[in-house]
This record gives structure tokens, C-alpha cells and sequence, in this order.
């Protein structure tokens, strides 16, 4: 049986991302084990006329909700909801609002090396590093050090992402998204079902169990 094929259409600076990506691993554990699984992780960037360096949070959130105490309140609600899928997220901690590029760029990097494993553990460090220690993940000395935490080699990395490596792809990728239709994220297509939103666990496995049931169904399956 082919296997079940999963988008996640995501951004790093986006909490409902982690949060969504967490709710996908329990979904994922539900599922029996003899399930195949493949899945990409696609780019789309919430800021892409952020400036290379990022930007400082507080001015930025102030001006983009309207103060900073609407801000506050909406990270307090993000806390809590991360706080149910095991995921920590301390505001305080955050000075700057990053670019995302590279780190879109380094996901194109890790996902063509085809280990699953640590493609998945970079893409959860990213999020760790930025929402739970405050880092800029920005940075690509920061990324490269997640990148061999996960098991890839930092030197290789250094230089991947001191070029335009995989720039075009990102960029193409997130173009493609657009006309998909994606216009938030995160969004999830798990088989034939497009799934908008942070939505819970259950939700993603009824998904699964239906997308396993038409691989199933399907001729030459």
C-alpha cells in the first residue's frame, strides 16, 4: 500500500504551527503501525518584507494588534494552548520577530537528504529554539546548530546557507502554496482532506483513517 501522503504548509513564526504540528505527532501515534507516512513540510511566509535582521517584537506586535497589552492577551492564549500538546512557549524571552527564510531554506535542505527522523527533530527544534528559549532563528550560526543537533552536519549546513541555495525553491514552493489557495497557515493536507488551522488530534486521525482507507481502496493497492 502506497504510502499516506501529509502537506503541512507552515511558518516558523507562527505558533498555531507548533501547535498544529503537535497535534499531527498524536494523530500520528494513533495510527497503526504497519502505516506508512510521507511528509513534507512546505514554506509560507507570514512576513516576507521582513527585514533580513527581523525586527524588534514589542514595536512590531504594538503596531501590527494595536498595543502591546493586545498582544499580551493573545500570547497568554497561545501559552495556554500550547501548554496541552507539551509545547512551552515564553514570550518574555523573545526580543525579535525574525525573517524565516533561512530557516525555510534549511527544511528545504534537510528534506533532500531524506531522513525522516531528523527532518522532523529540526523542524520541532526550530519552533523550541524560537517560541521556548527566545532565540533568533534568523541566524544562521543558530540554525546550523540546531541543524547538527538533529544529526545533520553543521559545516555543510554554514555553507548551504551562505549561498542562494534553494532560495528559488522556497520562494516557487510558497508561490505554489498561494495559488492552491493556502491563505493561512498552518493548513494540512492529509490524502484528499485539506485541513485549515491548529485542529485537534481526533480531527487528524479520522483524517488519516480516511486517507489509509482510500490508499486501501485504491486499484493496485
Amino acid at each position: 500500500m502506497k504510502p499516506i501522503e501529509i502537506q503541512l504548509t507552515y511558518d516558523f513564526i507562527c505558533p498555531w504551527c507548533w501547535i498544529g504540528h503537535r497535534h499531527l505527532q498524536a494523530a500520528l501515534a494513533q495510527a497503526p503501525s504497519d502505516t506508512a507516512m510521507a511528509i513534507r513540510y512546505l514554506p509560507y511566509e507570514l512576513n516576507p518584507d521582513m527585514p533580513k535582521d527581523g525586527a524588534d517584537r514589542k514595536a512590531y506586535r504594538s503596531a501590527k494588534f494595536g498595543s502591546w497589552a493586545r498582544s499580551q492577551a493573545m500570547d497568554a492564549q497561545v501559552a495556554l494552548a500550547g501548554r496541552r500538546t507539551g509545547a512551552e512557549f515564553h514570550y518574555d524571552r523573545v526580543a525579535v520577530t525574525p525573517n524565516t527564510r533561512l530557516a525555510h531554506r534549511l527544511m528545504f535542505f534537510a528534506a533532500g537528504k531524506g531522513d525522516a527522523a531528523s527532518t522532523e527533530a529540526l523542524f520541532e527544534s526550530v519552533f523550541h529554539a524560537y517560541f521556548s528559549e527566545g532565540q533568533d532563528i534568523g541566524q544562521a550560526e543558530l540554525l546550523a546548530a540546531l541543524a547538527s543537533r538533529a544529526g545533520f552536519e553543521a559545516q555543510e549546513v554554514r555553507r548551504f546557507l551562505a549561498t542562494s541555495a534553494g532560495e528559488r525553491e522556497v520562494v516557487a514552493a510558497e508561490r505554489q502554496a498561494q495559488l492552491g489557495g493556502v491563505r493561512s497557515v498552518p493548513t494540512l493536507r492529509i490524502g484528499n482532506t485539506l485541513i485549515s488551522g491548529a485542529q485537534p488530534a481526533a480531527a487528524l486521525a479520522d483524517a488519516l483513517r480516511q486517507a489509509a482507507a482510500q490508499n486501501a481502496a485504491a486499484p493496485g493497492a
